[in-house]
């Protein structure tokens, strides 16, 4: 019983100082609400990096494809802000870049498609979820 009163009166402790309960965003440190955006943000930055070091050897891509490195460097910033123009070029790239990657396995049977293909179904599937698109602005 003793233990139980002790453990309440530390929560009403905490609650009076300012603490947020967990899961939620105190100011004294932000929590990101939705994990999933940062994991998909750092996702396309990888991809922006893969892009500039493709053209800049010279060997996978020619120069134009740096235009995709800027609208994947602009989504994954604008994600973690939570907009939603941003959210709309994520979910573009996500479907876009699934249906190329399984098309690649279909065709040319590569199994490093199919793999980023399913990556990317996944990211694309998670960015349509109700819960993310209210938390948009």
């Amino acid at each position: 019983m003793t233990n139980e009163a002790e453990n309440l009166e530390a929560k009403n402790a905490d609650t009076e100082k300012g603490a947020a309960p967990p899961g939620r965003i105190s100011a004294q440190g932000m929590q990101l609400p939705l994990p999933g955006l940062a994991a998909i943000a750092l996702y396309l930055l990888v991809l922006a990096g893969v892009v500039i070091l493709g053209v800049v050897a010279g060997r996978h891509y020619p120069p134009v494809f740096l235009i995709f490195s800027v609208l994947f460097i602009a989504s994954s910033a604008g994600l973690l802000m939570l907009f939603r123009w941003a959210w709309s070029l994520a979910l573009a790239a996500m479907l876009l870049l699934a249906g190329y990657n399984l098309w690649l396995f279909t065709t040319e049977h590569q199994p490093a498609g199919l793999v980023q293909g399913g990556l990317n179904l996944v990211f694309f599937l998670y960015l349509i979820r109700p819960e993310v698109r209210e938390k948009l602005r």
